[in-house]
């Protein structure tokens, strides 16, 4: 499955109609929560929809398969915090659903269609909504499968599930790659890409913003307005970064065929570290899934390792001592090797990430390589 994000452009009435039907199914949602606390069996909760039509006759200005889509919602957030059980996180029960926290309309299979108009813009029709009028800046590809509606902070977007398959070239490449803050990667040949730390350079601004939302009556227009500032820098943020390991990740899979990575333990290093906002800053977890992601529709090989001493052991001999982060070189007192720290770290994880054996590890890593095409120490890739 792949999603194509589109800008919407609803009018004023159109914009009535989304909010309307965006509360009747947090309603519906709702109301299927509360009866599952009285009948847990899933058939029953499944024909309750059907009571529910019955009891509150505005439901019938939604889309059935909409309503329905609520009730397999439920039980998806049900399956989650099962998993999350299981994985020794705490957990409460579900709750229902405020206005604020509600934002996507999803419609499954049916009660949709794309109408063209143009190369740019074209209608996206939605049952018992209309036409709204849809920017298509790129080619979709493979047959629609569902859309979802999704609610930003002063916009809307409609998100196209097709059954195209994601299509990347991998490269030939074999490299090992140490995460850092300072540098957010840094390979075995040297290269690195910079960290671009989006959300520390938007603080300033973010804090005047939150500081003139604070002296905000509650309740307020005024409020409401400043709340809309915040929230809009906050998805600018997300934007940013989100482009930035796109461009990362696709390049990193076009130019490599076998690429090593630390398993690392992000939620242990986000508590126990006192630079935990950087962390949270550079996405290490995303970074990981979109490589994995892509690495898998290509070909090439990601191979996870324990992240245990990659840095205070040897790349060359394989002794280990112990490493500050002020000390940003590696000097081996037993072999002489001197290499930048996290050059080292990357090629002691791709020793590990290879697999074989300790003097072929050696003697392919004393091996000139060309680096993959990317733009290192600029903290943006080439696109």
């Amino acid at each position: 499955m792949r999603v194509f994000k589109f800008r919407l452009y609803p009018s004023k009435k159109q914009q009535e109609a989304l909010f309307a039907q965006l509360n009747l199914c947090r309603f519906a949602y709702n109301q299927l929560l509360e009866e599952l606390g009285r009948n847990k069996d899933k058939k029953h909760i499944q024909h309750y929809i059907l009571e529910l039509k019955e009891k509150h006759p505005e439901l019938k200005q939604v889309y059935s398969k909409t309503l329905q889509y609520e009730c397999y919602r439920l039980f998806s957030n049900l399956t989650a915090l099962s998993q999350s059980k299981k994985k020794g996180n705490k957990i409460g029960r579900l709750r229902f659903k405020g206005r604020d926290w509600f934002k996507t309309i999803c419609y499954n299979q049916s009660g949709f269609k794309l109408i063209r108009q143009s190369k740019r813009y074209n209608l996206l029709h939605l049952s018992k909504i209309g036409d709204i009028r849809l920017l298509q800046h790129r080619e979709i590809e493979g047959k629609i499968k569902g859309i979802i509606i999704k609610r930003k902070a002063d916009s809307w977007e409609a998100h196209l599930i097709t059954d195209g398959k994601y299509q990347i070239e991998k490269g030939s490449k074999v490299i090992g790659i140490d995460l850092g803050v300072m540098s957010f990667l840094t390979d075995n040949d040297g290269n690195k890409v910079s960290s671009p730390l989006y959300y520390k350079q938007s603080l300033s601004r973010l804090k005047v913003l939150q500081q003139k939302l604070s002296k905000k009556k509650r309740g307020s227009s005024n409020r409401q307005k400043a709340r809309l500032q915040v929230v809009k820098l906050h998805e600018h943020i997300v934007q940013q970064r989100d482009d930035f390991l796109h461009k990362l990740t696709t390049n990193l899979v076009n130019g490599c065929g076998f690429i090593g990575v630390e398993d690392l333990r992000i939620r242990e290093m986000q508590q126990s570290a006192y630079n935990s906002r950087n962390i949270n800053d550079c996405s290490w977890g995303r970074f990981l899934w979109l490589l994995g992601f892509k690495a898998e529709s290509a070909g090439c090989q990601v191979v996870k390792v324990d992240p245990e001493d990659t840095t205070r052991e040897c790349s060359a001999c394989g002794s280990k001592q112990d490493m500050p982060l002020y000390m940003r070189q590696y000097d081996c007192p037993y072999c002489g090797m001197s290499l930048d720290r996290d050059t080292n770290s990357a090629r002691v994880i791709l020793k590990r990430a290879l697999g074989r054996g300790s003097a072929e590890a050696d003697e392919y890593l004393s091996m000139k390589q060309e680096a993959p095409t990317l733009t290192f120490g600029s903290g943006e890739p080439k696109c």
